[in-house]
């Protein structure tokens, strides 16, 4: 069984000018020259973390991480002014041109997945292939699966105090009602959404492995500008037309994919795999029989660098 690569640090960081006033933190580590590869983070403003390069063997990868707008240690955390899909992938390209690369292997899962295939599909000729984790195809069903009617059957409990965390506004449009809280005057009543939400997010993420934090833990600034963002892309519909991703998959079939979905997802649930794959029958397509959502456990962290040492002998 595949595990991670050893741990290493980046070898080149900088920060990317954008033209706007978004500094975007990247980095490179691994083999200066060998496969290109990006590194697609989920969230929105989730960020990546030291073990993402670790999906790579870094003998044979030059393994390129970056924070998108607003997250990590991009700058400044939390602004959502020129922050859409379109500046995420606009700034991709601006790091493949300034690294002078000509082609990348795309690596993302969750929100970075749907990132991902949206770059492709403006960008194809840059792409030599693909690794999709989780995949999220940002159709008005897959938020209403998680913020309306679906998973919120699966726990009721946490659920119910999601809801309670609203000030009394109607309740008719959950996104609605958490931004009105979250970008209003009541400073409790912000915080406290911003924690429910995070909790939420936490349970459904995580299943049976989530630890409920105390009713008195802080809730800080920076987590209530992360919800923010997050709900800044959701109640924009992610920045992109119903059912984009699918309907413009056509110009990928010649692009070598690797979809990896675990049968447990319940941020994403399968059925978006199984789409994906019908839009793409050349990908491979493997569903992971105890995984969930995140790319952590035995049976996740070994498809997926399994599957970056098959394109490392491929490419």
């Amino acid at each position: 069984m595949k595990t991670l690569y050893p741990e290493i640090s980046p070898y080149y960081t900088f920060f990317l000018e954008t033209g706007s006033q978004h500094a975007v933190y990247v980095e490179q580590s691994g083999n200066p020259d060998g496969i290109p590869v990006i590194f697609l983070h989920g969230g929105p403003c989730s960020g990546t973390k030291p073990d993402h390069r670790r999906f790579f063997n870094p003998e044979y990868y030059q393994i390129i991480l970056f924070d998108q707008r607003g997250c990590g240690l991009s700058l400044p955390f939390g602004e959502l002014e020129n922050n859409t899909t379109q500046d995420l992938i606009d700034d991709m390209e601006r790091i493949r041109q300034h690294l002078r690369i000509d082609q990348w292997l795309v690596f993302g899962g969750s929100w970075g997945a749907a990132l991902a295939l949206l770059y492709a599909q403006q960008h194809q000729d840059r792409v030599v292939g693909m690794i999709i984790r989780a995949v999220f195809l940002v159709r008005q069903q897959d938020f209403d699966w998680f913020s309306k009617e679906g998973v919120n059957r699966i726990y009721p409990e946490q659920w119910q105090r999601l809801l309670e965390s609203i000030p009394e506004q109607g309740r008719e449009d959950l996104v609605q009602e958490l931004c009105a809280a979250l970008w209003g005057e009541d400073e409790v009543a912000q915080r406290r959404v911003a924690k429910e939400w995070m909790a939420w997010g936490g349970q459904v993420a995580l299943g049976n492995d989530y630890k409920p934090g105390s009713q008195s833990d802080h809730v800080t600034d920076k987590m209530v500008k992360q919800v923010q963002m997050e709900l800044h892309y959701a109640r924009h519909n992610y920045f992109i037309k119903e059912n984009q991703i699918l309907e413009n998959c056509a110009i990928l079939t010649n692009i070598p994919t690797i979809i990896i979905h675990g049968r447990q997802d319940l941020v994403c649930p399968i059925e978006a795999g199984m789409k994906l794959h019908q839009a793409l029958p050349q990908a491979e397509y493997i569903i992971l029989p105890n995984a969930g959502h995140i790319a952590q456990g035995l049976e996740m962290i070994d498809a997926l660098v399994a599957a970056t040492d098959k394109f490392a002998k491929e490419l």
